[in-house]
C-alpha cells in the first residue's frame, strides 16, 4: 500500500466508521505506562458501546498520519485523536534516535505493533484499523463531490524525489479541493520557495488544516449517500473491516450531526533532543483526555 490519508478520516468516517475508529510520560524522556493499566480495568464498563479505529495514513512504509477514533454507538458521538507522527515512544534498543518516532513503529512491528503501542501510550484498546493509499483518497474526496476549504495561504512546494513527486501550487482563499488536488492539500506543511510561507507550528499546524478538512468533508459525507460512499472507497483501503461491517456502521450513522464529533490533538509539546525534533506527550493530560472522551471517573 502506498500512503496517506489524512482524510482517511474522510474514509474512515466517510466509510468504515461512522465508519462507525500509557502512557509513556517522558520523565527526561522515558517513563512508564502503569496508569494505562488502570485505564484498561475501568474501560470494561463501557467497553460494548464503542468501537475504537486506528487510522492510518501511510508514506510508503512509515505511518505518516495516526489517528484513533473512538466511537459510541449508543449516542452516536465520536472523539478523534490526532497522534504527531513525531511522538517519542520507548522502544527496545533505541534512545532518543529517529527510531524512537512512533512514525518508524509501522516500519518495523506492522499494524499490530503499532495498535500495541498506541495501547500503551494512551490505554485504548484498538478494535479496527484502516488504512489508505493515494486513490483512496481522491475516491473519498471525489464521492463526496470534492470538500470546500479556506486555504490559509499560497501552498508551494515541490520534491520531484517524492514518491510520487510532488508539485504543490494551491493559491489562498475559499475554494473546492477536488480528488486530484486534496492529497496536495492534506501533505504541505513548509514551502521550499522564497517568498511563501508554510505553518507557523509545522506538523501541529497541519494537523489542524487536516481536521478542518476532514470536518466539512463529514458535513458532506454524513447522509443518505454515505453507504454509497463506503462501496465506492473500500476497495482501496486495507482494513480489518468487511465491506459488509463498515456498509452496515455507515447505515447506522446516518444522521450523525458533524457537531458530535469532536477532534483533539495528543496533549504534548515540541522538543528537540540529540539533533532531532520530537513530540513529547504529556502524561498527565493525555490520561484526562482518555478519560474524559471513555467517561470514566477519576
Amino acid at each position: 500500500m502506498k500512503h496517506f490519508f489524512k482524510v482517511f478520516f474522510i474514509s474512515l468516517f466517510c466509510f468504515s466508521l461512522v465508519i462507525i475508529g500509557g502512557f509513556v510520560m517522558l520523565n527526561g524522556l522515558h517513563g512508564g505506562n502503569a496508569d494505562a493499566t488502570d485505564i484498561f480495568n475501568m474501560i470494561g464498563s463501557n467497553k460494548d458501546e464503542r468501537v475504537n479505529i486506528l487510522l492510518l495514513g501511510l508514506e510508503h512504509e512509515r505511518s505518516d498520519t495516526i489517528m484513533v477514533a473512538s466511537y459510541n454507538t449508543k449516542t452516536k458521538k465520536a472523539d478523534v485523536i490526532s497522534i504527531p507522527r513525531d511522538t517519542y515512544v520507548d522502544r527496545d534498543g533505541f534512545v532518543n534516535s529517529a527510531n524512537n518516532k512512533i512514525n518508524s513503529v509501522y516500519t518495523v512491528k506492522g499494524i499490530e505493533g503499532l495498535e500495541e503501542m498506541i495501547q500503551n501510550i494512551t490505554g485504548i484498546e484498538i478494535d479496527k484499523y484502516v488504512t489508505i493509499d493515494y486513490d483512496g483518497v481522491r475516491a473519498a474526496v471525489d464521492a463526496v463531490g470534492g470538500v470546500e476549504v479556506d486555504v490559509p495561504f499560497h501552498m508551494r512546494y515541490t520534491d520531484p524525489y517524492s514518491d510520487p513527486p510532488l508539485d504543490i501550487n494551491i493559491p489562498a482563499g475559499k475554494q473546492i479541493i477536488n480528488g486530484d488536488n486534496a492529497m496536495e492539500f492534506l501533505r504541505f506543511r513548509k514551502t521550499n520557495y522564497s517568498g511563501y510561507s508554510g505553518y507557523a507550528e509545522g506538523d501541529l499546524g497541519r494537523i489542524e488544516a487536516q481536521q478542518g478538512f476532514v470536518k466539512s468533508a463529514i458535513k458532506k459525507a454524513l447522509t443518505f449517500r454515505l453507504p454509497k460512499v463506503v462501496a465506492e472507497v473500500f476497495p482501496y483501503v486495507d482494513t480489518d473491516f468487511s465491506l459488509s461491517e463498515a456498509t452496515s456502521m455507515a447505515a447506522s450513522c446516518v444522521g450523525l450531526s458533524a457537531d458530535t464529533i469532536n477532534f483533539h490533538v495528543l496533549p504534548g509539546t515540541t522538543q528537540t533532543i540529540n539533533g532531532l525534533s520530537f513530540f513529547v506527550m504529556n502524561q498527565a493530560e493525555t490520561k484526562d483526555l482518555v478519560y474524559k472522551i471513555l467517561d470514566i471517573q477519576q
